[in-house]
């Protein structure tokens, strides 16, 4: 008896359809690619501060926001309290913050660093509202309107509990 075999050829991958989704897929990938930009903020951890060992000067500021809930509060953290600026109907005050900033860099020019401390319910776009006031501001030189640096090196962490 004869045993009938069917004689089976090999099946060809079909990948025109695949190869025809990369040639679209990756030109669009690459020009997209070149328009997207992540905006990064540069911050620092504050240093730990040896407690009393600091050493005192009535000139060495120590600049600290704290976010609180119902107010900004601006101080020094050898000196203490600066002011407390309230929330408004609009929310956390950060012109009146600015205008703080602008003021307090005038009697401390050499002065860079500040802290941002902020506690753990702050929403994002508050705190990036605050450190944007205390970097930079909009001020009037010569007649013309001139972008000047504050406390461009901001440090940020957990403000204290209130007691």
């Amino acid at each position: 008896m004869r045993v009938r075999r069917l004689r089976k050829t090999p099946a060809h991958l079909e990948i025109t359809a695949f190869i025809n989704l990369i040639v679209v897929l990756v030109p669009f990938l690459l020009s997209t690619a070149v328009f997207s930009r992540l905006a990064v903020i540069d911050l620092t951890l504050p240093a730990q501060s040896s407690g009393a060992v600091e050493q005192l000067k009535p000139d060495n500021l120590q600049l600290e926001v704290v976010i609180r809930p119902d107010a900004l509060e601006v101080g020094d953290r050898i000196g203490g309290l600066i002011q407390r600026i309230p929330v408004t109907a609009k929310g956390q005050d950060v012109h009146s913050l600015a205008a703080l900033m602008v003021q307090i860099k005038t009697r401390f020019p050499d002065k860079a660093d500040a802290t941002v401390l902020a506690e753990p319910n702050t929403p994002y776009d508050t705190l990036v509202q605050v450190m944007d006031a205390m970097r930079s501001a909009n001020t009037a030189k010569d007649g013309k309107v001139v972008k000047a640096d504050l406390f461009p090196n901001i440090s940020v962490g957990d403000a204290p509990v209130r007691k």
